[in-house]
Formats: structure tokens, sequence, C-alpha cells
């Protein structure tokens, strides 16, 4: 099969991706499985199903997806398992998880892309997909953990993949130390507690904290001087998190002595992802040296 001939486009029904058998029957991980999309539904209608965010971009939703369908079409997985066989059948709910792949360069350094989605469903196709894809376009090696829609759950979901790929570095040409995690909305506090908590607070291994947090539009208040190095951005009118709120504990962040950023863009408003076309176009580049600042 010849991805480059059949592309994705505007038009193309998401049923169509999801059932795409390049994706070896993963690929309605892609998309949000606890929200209802008809099957007449195309990728260009994908911001009817994804409350909260802004921005949402057909030509990045294409983009993102032809990316993965290159990938699976030359025989990289892109799709992984968080859970075995065995804990899948005794918890169903586990096979609405798993975790996408963005490659970028050999033995590069990695970052972890948590979506949002209120804990109601996950976003990933405009709030993790692109971030990673922009990342692999730099080099690095990012993954989207598609996760259950559970604040606990959800942590758990990640700290397994934090676990997986420690395990796994060799075979998938990654390298963990000094992993970034980052995460929007409600992904933005799954990568705040995950990596200030630890892994093992979660029920896994014990594995190190990352070197660097990035969190984008969350309500989040608390400090407990526990935390990463943290990196913030937001928008001037984001209904949901509010961007004094976030430059307040940024501030807090760096009374406790923990180095601590944030970018707060005019006029935008909640879930911009990265902000492409915007003002805020360029957040992920600054990010990425804040990361590697503390790499």
């Amino acid at each position: 099969m010849n991805s480059a001939n059949h592309p994705y486009m505007a038009e193309t029904k998401i049923q169509n991706v999801a059932s795409d058998p390049v994706f070896q029957g993963k690929g309605r991980l892609i998309f949000p499985l606890y929200r209802t999309i008809p099957s007449g539904a195309a990728l260009s209608d994908m911001g009817d199903y994804l409350p909260w965010y802004s921005n949402i971009r057909t030509d990045v939703t294409t983009a993102v997806l032809n990316r993965l369908k290159e990938d699976a079409a030359a025989g990289k997985q892109v799709i992984y398992p968080l859970y075995d066989e065995a804990e899948m059948q005794q918890d169903p709910e586990k096979r609405n998880t798993g975790l996408v792949f963005f490659r970028g360069k050999k033995g590069a350094k990695t970052a972890i892309v948590n979506a949002g989605g209120g804990f109601m469903y996950v976003g990933a196709i405009h709030d993790s997909f692109p971030h990673a894809l922009a990342l692999s376009e730099l080099g690095y090696n990012a993954f989207c953990p598609i996760y259950r829609p559970d604040a606990q759950l959800a942590c758990e979901d990640l700290s397994r993949a934090i676990v997986f790929l420690f395990a796994h570095q060799k075979e998938l040409g990654i390298d963990m130390n000094h992993y970034s995690l980052w995460g929007g909305s409600a992904g933005a506090r799954m990568a705040d507690w995950v990596g200030m908590y630890g892994t093992a607070a979660f029920g896994e291994q014990d594995k190190p904290r990352p070197a660097a947090i990035v969190m984008a539009y969350t309500g989040l208040s608390e400090v407990t001087g526990k935390e990463p190095p943290t990196y913030s951005v937001v928008g001037t009118s984001d209904g949901i998190a509010s961007y004094r709120g976030m430059q307040y504990r940024t501030q807090q962040l760096s009374k406790a002595g923990i180095d601590a950023e944030i970018e707060v863009f005019p006029g935008l408003s909640h879930g911009f992802g990265t902000g492409k076309g915007t003002v805020a176009d360029g957040w992920i580049n600054r990010a990425v040296k804040f990361w590697e600042k503390h790499s």
C-alpha cells in the first residue's frame, strides 16, 4: 500500500480512518472514544466532537493522520498497548488505552504528551498528536497516551506508559533520560500529578521523574514544592483556566525554588493546541528550549 497516493483529506470520513486496516484494528483509539461521532462525519467536522477546544484546524488534523498512516504503511508500529491481554480481560476498559508513537531521531530524547478532554474524553487528535508531530519533526521521540477518562485512572495509565517506555527504550530507539511530560487542560493535570508524585504513587514501578513539565491551559492551583521545572502557556480569553490563576501559580512555584516560566497570549481561548496561525504559534519551540535547559 502506498500511503502517499491515498492521503487522508478534509472530506475523508472519520469512520474510514478509524477502521483503516493500516492501523491493524487500533485506529479507533485515534479518535475520542467516549464521544458519539456519526458515521458520516468527515475530518473537517472534527471540531464538532471536541468540546471546550479552539483553533481546531483540518490541515493540522490531516497532517497528523497522514504521518501516522505513512509510518504504519511503512511497517512501523504506531499504536502500542499499555496492558497485556490478561489485564485487559480482567478489566475490559483497559482495551480503550494505548500509546501512540511519533518517531523522531533514533536514540533521541523522549516527550510524553497528554491530551485533555475534562476527564470525559481524550482529545488527542487536537491536543496531543499535533504537539507530538511537531516534536518529532524537531528530532524528538514523542508519545501520546490514550487513557481512561478519569483523573485517578488516567494517572495510572500515564504511569504505566512511563514504565513501558523505560522498559522498551532499546527496541523503540528512544532515550528516556531527562524525558519531559507535556499536557493540555486535564492532560496538564496528569503531567503535573505524575511528574510530582511519581509513578509508584499510581501503582507502578518507581521510575525517575521528568526533567521538565509543560502545561497548557489548566486551572490547577496546588503547589507542593516538589514539582519538576514547569513551563506554562495560556490565553487571556480562557473561560476555563484563568490566565491570572496560572500566572499566580507560576509565581508560587518560583517562590518554592522551582524554575517556572509562563507565556500568556492575548485573546486566545481555551484549548488552542499548538496555536498554529495564532499569536501562540511557536510556543512549542520555546517550551523545548526550557526542557533542554533542564536536560
